[in-house]
């Protein structure tokens, strides 16, 4: 298999705050190809969006620390470049859409403004051919009316026009890796489902990466090659879609499958995994999952499971032991 894109080897973050060291990300592994969707998944608080901050080098300063580990992206350790030449990649190469296009957009420029910024910057555009460009991208992502929606502010859109003009803008400069944040949040149905096909229309035809951030398993069974599933800042199951959805390993991926409706299933209540988060800045030195977890035993309170099986297929719980242990 060809040399990853993007790979993550043991990447720990945390956060010094009022409630003492939270501890966000904790060694963290995983890889991603060119052209592959890689999902993330776990409940709010769990890690997806601070490991892909890290990534984009948007951790808040100086309250984010990177404790270890490093991020590879084409050959580079992103950790080690300096705060110019990760600024050459961001909005370059690595390209991202975050939760909320309202705030990520600039209320008091034009969408026009904002979309030849990353051509001037990155590609040398002049402004005239920057402007003709991002006419162009506009009516790309499937919105009518480019010339109109290039003099228009961000408030005079609607959501799901926003999160086009987002990915709009991501793409501009073709970028190897796409990170996408929970790009489909208020949006509703039949807008999610155009927003989702243009991603993965941009993707094909683009042959680029894509890291989608959800707590939708019903968008990753629809979009993801392979699925990261995170908990307490901790990867504690990946591999396939497929295999990880038709057959889950860890208590906690299973919890979430049995918490999904089910078409052509009725059931007065839908399954809830019973407990809470464990609170970050207070997380036990055994299983985090080992309270909410109906399988648990006294081993799961000896220590932390390591991720076992191989580099296609993990699970971090003890059940598992059974196959061998991948170092990450």
């Amino acid at each position: 298999m060809s040399q990853p894109l993007v790979a993550f080897n043991q990447l720990s973050v945390a956060f010094n705050g009022e409630q003492g060291r939270v501890r966000a990300v904790q060694q963290v592994s995983f890889e991603l190809h060119a052209g592959q969707t890689l999902g993330v998944v776990g409940e709010s608080g769990c890690g997806k969006s601070v490991t892909a901050l890290a990534m984009m080098g948007l951790l808040p300063q100086p309250l984010a620390q990177i404790d270890g580990g490093e991020i590879h992206f084409a050959g580079q350790d992103l950790l080690k470049l300096r705060p110019q030449q990760m600024a050459d990649l961001r909005g370059n190469r690595l390209a991202m859409i975050f939760q909320e296009p309202m705030s990520a957009l600039n209320p008091v420029l034009t969408i026009g403004e904002q979309l030849v910024e990353p051509l001037i910057r990155h590609r040398g555009a002049t402004p005239k051919a920057a402007w003709r460009e991002a006419t162009a991208l506009i009516t790309e992502v499937g919105l009518a009316r480019a010339e109109q929606l290039m003099a228009s502010y961000p408030h005079q859109l609607s959501g799901g026009m926003l999160q086009r003009i987002m990915i709009a803008m991501a793409i501009s400069c073709r970028p190897a890796l796409l990170i996408a944040d929970e790009p489909t949040t208020a949006l509703d149905v039949t807008v999610q489902a155009q927003i989702l096909a243009l991603l993965r229309e941009q993707a094909q035809r683009h042959n680029m990466a894509m890291m989608l951030i959800t707590h939708d398993l019903g968008v990753i069974a629809q979009m993801a090659d392979r699925l990261v599933v995170m908990y307490a800042g901790r990867i504690v199951e990946q591999g396939a879609t497929r295999e990880v959805l038709a057959n889950p390993q860890h208590p906690y991926t299973q919890g979430l499958m049995a918490s999904r409706p089910v078409a052509g299933q009725r059931r007065r209540r839908l399954y809830s995994i019973p407990g809470q988060v464990p609170d970050l800045a207070r997380l036990p030195d055994h299983c985090a999952f080992a309270d909410r977890c109906s399988q648990v035993s006294a081993r799961c309170r000896d220590g932390i499971p390591p991720l076992y099986g191989h580099a296609q297929r993990q699970s971090a719980c003890f059940l598992n032991a059974g196959g061998r242990i991948h170092v990450g």
